[in-house]
């Protein structure tokens, strides 16, 4: 595939702003709209046990008033020039983002600006949101497909930060005060640790002079600590009353920065990553034991993911995963080049895609510059992606296959064999510590 790099991936540019806030743009000069938004290196795992789901509070709390806008209000300007303004939380991230007509940024900097620094978070509105939460989680725990992805995070990494659910518990969540959320904001939403970025129609030199107008309320450096991933892998069953049964099969992965990130992708891709992955062609397609089976690569600063997710009949689950465990061990040392072209092409496909989109895209340069310290060029992806050889995946399969299995099962599980033997079926074998 022969990539040409956009003209704007040349013209991103970076500064640094007196109290360390960061100003990121990427100019698509070919659209009429801007993303604009403050990405946080801060999230779940960043917060103490005993107030987990605390960065979510915050995230909903953001938007329920400040001391210049009301709730009503916020919502009521940006309808007012068809903008959209939301907000998410991950296990090491929170953003806060809006999506408007070219015309109309310096509205979305001021009242991203005004909602993080300027938040009330009334005791009212508080217990309100606590309320909608609360609603939120319960939600979460009666959709499977959402509750079986916490246990397997829980399982893979149990008794620290990566392993919480970022929603946090009901009974956390009813626990947490209001000076907690007050005092985590005012820890952890610190200038050095936000990135202010912008891609679509944007200016650079108008964003920065806007970042300095807007955003002079914020604390200076602050230094959280948080627990590094220590994955441990394991065994998650529950038996619930449901039609399928859900099942996460999961291997210990690998960080953004590490040698093997793009061939673990690649893998990842191979194995569940489509129509004709192995994965999709032996379970659905030949032998029609699972209705839907794909897979993730999920990566952190220390750490990672590589997992296997199907939905099948109770009945089926004892035939499709021993399925699913012959193809993950066998890609450790059969690897055909025409299914790793295709990897590789899909991989690169939706980079390009997403390259299309204002929003992804001011995600995605936000996120380099917090991984990496800088922005990483689409040509140089590229090259990282189409480097990635036979000898290369063999390589992050056989690490992949390393590390103790996480097997999650939620719903109507008749019969899935013991661990020992899925262990067995895959080829790993436990290391033994002379004592």
């Amino acid at each position: 595939m022969n990539v040409q790099r956009p003209e704007s991936m040349a013209r991103i540019r970076v500064t640094t702003l007196a109290n360390g806030l960061r100003v990121v743009t990427d100019p698509m000069d070919q659209v009429e709209t801007a993303s604009v938004g403050v990405w946080i290196g801060i999230g779940s795992r960043h917060e103490d046990p005993a107030h987990n789901g605390v960065a979510h509070i915050v995230e909903h709390m953001a938007f329920k008033g400040t001391k210049r806008r009301t709730a009503q209000a916020i919502a009521e300007e940006m309808d007012a020039v068809g903008g959209y303004l939301n907000a998410y939380t991950t296990h090491e991230t929170t953003a806060f983002y809006a999506k408007v007509l070219k015309d109309d940024v310096g509205l979305a900097i001021d009242i991203v600006a005004d909602i993080l620094q300027n938040a009330t978070l009334d005791r009212e509105e508080f217990e309100r949101e606590r309320t909608v939460i609360l609603q939120e989680i319960v939600h979460s725990e009666e959709t499977p497909d959402d509750v079986i992805f916490d246990r397997f995070q829980e399982t893979a990494f149990p008794g620290q930060g990566l392993g919480r659910p970022v929603f946090g518990t009901a009974a956390r969540v009813k626990a947490i005060a209001r000076q907690t959320v007050i005092d985590y904001m005012r820890e952890h939403y610190s200038a050095p640790r936000m990135i202010l970025t912008g891609a679509g129609r944007i200016d650079h030199d108008t964003l920065v002079a806007l970042a300095n107008q807007a955003f002079t309320g914020l604390p200076g450096a602050t230094n959280p600590v948080f627990e590094p991933a220590r994955y441990q892998g394991g065994d998650f069953r529950e038996v619930r009353d449901l039609e399928q049964a859900h099942v996460v099969l999961g291997f210990e992965g690998v960080a953004y920065t590490d040698p093997d990130f793009y061939p673990m992708s690649v893998l990842s891709t191979l194995l569940g990553g489509g129509m004709s992955s192995r994965l999709f062609q032996e379970v659905r397609e030949k032998r029609g034991l699972a209705y839907t089976i794909y897979s993730f690569a999920s990566s952190y600063t220390d750490g990672g993911l590589v997992g296997f997710y199907a939905a099948t009949a109770g009945d089926d689950v004892a035939k499709a995963l021993p399925v699913i465990c012959d193809e993950i061990a066998a890609t450790a040392s059969k690897i055909g080049e025409q299914e790793l072209a295709r990897a590789r092409a899909q991989l690169k496909s939706s980079l390009l895609m997403s390259m299309e989109s204002t929003s992804s895209r001011a995600e995605q340069v936000a996120r380099q510059i917090m991984v990496f310290g800088r922005p990483i060029p689409v040509a140089e992806i590229i090259a990282q992606v189409e480097a990635v050889d036979r000898t290369a995946v063999e390589r992050a399969a056989s690490r992949m296959l390393r590390s103790r299995p996480t097997l999650t099962a939620l719903g109507a599980i008749k019969w899935i064999g013991t661990m020992d033997k899925i262990e067995a079926r895959l080829g790993f074998r436990p290391t033994v510590t002379a004592v």
